[in-house]
């Protein structure tokens, strides 16, 4: 019994050593992508990232981030000037065994023309979206599974979207109580907007699931 007892610990350490040494630690590289041509939309797509966005000082697009050889950003200006981001997991199984990359890591910020933009969509998981001071022609939607949605002087021109679960939904609006219609839906938390409201030229839909909604408007 004790020589099968010591050979089944034997093996399971030689499993663990083996995990260990496929989930090395990344090598991460920061980068930049600057774009001075004409964007109508910005699509952001990924997982396990914080998405801080704002305007650009000079109306053009930059972006900061951190690459590795297995997590990295394809960024993409399509034919018909539409942005996208998105991020690749270039993984095997046994890469994900073990810790998250460091936070400072996993920070993406992006700067995008103040007022020029049609319509932004931005998603992640497990992180934060922020966007800051900045107005869109058209939309906006944000959301978050995991993390909170943070809105600090965001203005758009029809309809905003804001949607977490598993965090908070806070932040500070452009326009008045009365320029807005809202939905709001919320689960598992409190919220200072009502369930709806009709009238206004711009449409708030906001959905939230086990966390709190705080929204403030702003003339």
């Amino acid at each position: 019994m004790k020589k099968l007892t010591a050979f089944l610990c034997a093996v399971a350490g030689a499993a663990l050593a083996v995990f260990a040494g496929c989930a090395q630690e990344q090598t991460f590289t920061q980068k930049t992508y600057d774009y001075d041509g004409e964007i109508v939309s910005v699509a952001i797509d990924v997982t396990d990232r914080q998405v801080d966005i704002s305007a650009s000082e000079d109306g053009g697009v930059h972006i900061y981030y951190y690459d590795s050889e297995k997590e990295y950003l394809d960024i993409a200006v399509s034919d018909d000037d539409k942005l996208t981001v998105s991020l690749v997991l270039d993984k095997e199984w046994t890469d994900f065994i073990g810790t998250k990359p460091s936070v400072e890591y996993r920070k993406i910020a992006v700067e995008v023309p103040d007022g020029a933009i049609v319509s932004l969509t931005a998603s992640t998981t497990n992180e934060d979206i922020k966007a800051s001071s900045l107005s869109l022609a058209d939309s906006i939607t944000l959301s978050s599974n995991g993390g909170n949605v943070v809105c600090e002087g965001v203005n758009a021109g029809k309809s905003l979207s804001l949607a977490a679960k598993n965090g908070n939904i806070t932040g500070t609006l452009v326009g008045g109580w009365d320029d807005y219609s809202i939905t709001c839906t919320i689960k598992k938390g409190d919220s200072n907007l009502p369930e709806s409201k009709e009238g206004g030229s711009k449409s708030l839909a906001v959905d939230c699931n086990n966390g709190d909604v705080n929204i403030q408007f702003a003339q």
